[in-house]
Formats: structure tokens, sequence, C-alpha cells
């Protein structure tokens, strides 16, 4: 087993595109071919599109694309740049008079970051397909949809840090898979390699030490308020590996095992976490592998996108800490 890029996993692309000023923006991944497709959803308060299509008793069995996006429920604009993207090059479900891309998303709330009046549009997804065409780096952190992204926000969010993009992949024999994240949790990030650790999250006052969410929380668990801060981590799963759309949705499931070990606590009435998967078919594999692949890459994904965000729009973050 070895760690690869998350571009090198063939019939895949991936294109970012974000308005710094404003602090946000839309991941996009693509497969032309179709994938097959699962989501599983487990936040309180989640933002997605086309959901239901991933249902195995559905008709539709191939994803175009998915959209991981800034804007809360306004940046599943994205999406519709993605679809004239795909339709212009013919991409999507044949109903004859035209071809119809399957295109999911989900969006996590960062209107708190720079310019909350500028969201992820049309526009900007349509530009996230274009650059997917000649993106094959593996920047994380203040990009795409981490762009505005934030964690740590249960208790004060002017003592939240940043959060951020985040990629990891893993190959083993001619397997691959990989995690894409935008990591924006009410909850802290924890370092299961560190004996979980504390990497990024609520701060003390003093903005050095970390206030530790889930103690706080239990120490007050007496006084019931509404602690919306603008939450939501959302993924994606990418693998070259052969899977109906049933089990495509269980290696989704499997995969949120990943926010589980990093996100502390992880799946809150205000966060909106979901994970989808997208599979190219081209390799047999144990779907046990592949599960437990997606859930050591998303939690590693989220640990690279705290460790590579940079500090922005007034949020601290893991390098002012701990370098």
């Amino acid at each position: 087993m070895f760690e690869i890029k998350a571009t090198k996993i063939e019939g895949f692309k991936i294109g970012h595109a974000q308005n710094k000023e404003a602090g946000t923006g839309c991941t996009v991944v693509i497969c032309e071919e179709g994938a097959s497709g699962g989501v599983d959803v487990r936040g309180g308060a989640p933002g997605t599109r086309e959901t239901d299509l991933l249902n195995p008793v559905e008709m539709v069995d191939k994803v175009h694309a998915v959209v991981l996006s800034g804007g809360s429920a306004f940046g599943l604009d994205a999406c519709s740049g993605v679809m004239q993207y795909l339709e212009e090059k013919e991409i999507g479900f044949d109903v004859g008079v035209t071809k119809v891309p399957i295109v999911c998303g989900a969006v996590l709330f960062d209107l708190k970051c720079g310019n909350g009046k500028i969201r992820p549009d049309k526009q900007m997804g349509y530009e996230a397909c274009v650059n997917s065409e000649t993106y094959k780096d593996d920047i994380n952190g203040n990009i795409g949809c981490g762009t505005g992204a934030t964690v740590g926000k249960a208790l004060n969010e002017s003592l939240a840090m940043k959060g951020g993009f985040g990629s990891f992949a893993l190959q083993i024999g001619d397997l691959k898979v990989a995690a894409l994240v935008g990591v924006n949790a009410l909850g802290d990030i924890v370092d299961p390699e560190l004996n979980n650790k504390i990497i990024a999250g609520a701060l003390k006052e003093d903005l050095k030490n970390f206030a530790n969410t889930e103690e706080s929380l239990i120490a007050i668990y007496d006084k019931i308020k509404n602690v919306f801060k603008g939450n939501t981590t959302i993924g994606l799963i990418i693998t070259n590996a052969n899977l109906t759309k049933a089990e495509a949705n269980k290696v989704a499931s499997m995969a949120q095992n990943g926010f589980g070990r990093a996100i502390r606590p992880a799946h809150t009435m205000f966060d909106g976490d979901t994970i989808f998967t997208m599979c190219s078919n081209k390799i047999n594999a144990d779907i046990n592998v592949i599960g437990l692949l997606a859930a050591k890459t998303m939690e590693r994904a989220i640990i690279r996108a705290v460790k590579e965000a940079q500090c922005a729009y007034g949020f601290k973050s893991y390098k002012d800490i701990y370098l």
C-alpha cells in the first residue's frame, strides 16, 4: 500500500474555483463515462442535490459529476454551471432531445467568511469544470470548497480556526481509492495517529490553547441552545473499483468512519455531514477493503485539510498554533 495523488485515478477529473476575497469556492469531480454513485448523509442540517437518484431502487445508474461547494444552499447553483459544461460536451443521460448530465452536490456554510453576499454560482461551477481540464496538482487548504471553511464553532465562532479542502489517496495493487473533503465542522479536528490530539478547533481566549469542544459541551449539557455557527463537512470517495449503486452507498457509509475518527463531535444536528462515492468500474476488488480504505483516506484527507490551511479571514490556522 502506498500513497498516490487523487488526480492519478483514471477516469476522473478534479477542478477547483474560488473567490478568495469573498471567502468561498467550489470543487467538482467529473467522470465523463459515468460512475456508479452512492451517498451517505449523517448530519442534521444537510444541503444536497440529486441524492435520491443514488438510491439503488432508482432508474439512473450513472453519475457524471459531484460538486462540493461553499455558499450554503445558495452554493447549489454551482451545479448548474457543471450541467452546462457537460451538456456542451454531450455528456449525460440520453433522453432523445439532449443528454442530461447527472450532477450530484452538497454544500457547506461559509457565509461568515469574506463577503457572504458572494457565493458559488453557475459561472464558478463552469470555471471549476474548465480548470479540471488542466489540474494535475494536489493542492490542499484554502482552495475550492475549503476556501472559507472553518472548524471549532460550537462555543464561540470568534475563537474558531481555519478549515479547508483536503485530499488523500492510496493504492494497493491495481486498486486506487481517494478521499476529497471540505472540512467545515462544528467540532474539533483530532489526529488518530497522534493519540487523538486536537490539531484544530475551538480555542480558549488566549488563542493558543484548545477549549476541547466535547468536554465543553458536556460541561453545559443542561443549557440547551442553538449552536448553529455555519458548519458541515462534505466529502467524496473516488475509486477505480467495480461497484454497484448499492455497494457504492455502502462504501460512502463506511467512509463516514473517517469523519468519526477525525472530527469530535461529528454528525451533530448543526452539521450537514455528507459523503458521496464515485466508482469508475475498472477493476474488481473486495468491497470490505474498499470501504476500509475509504475510511482511512477520508480520515487523512481531513487531517491534511487543516494542516495545510492558511490563516485567513481572521481565523488562525494549524500552522499558527503548531509551527
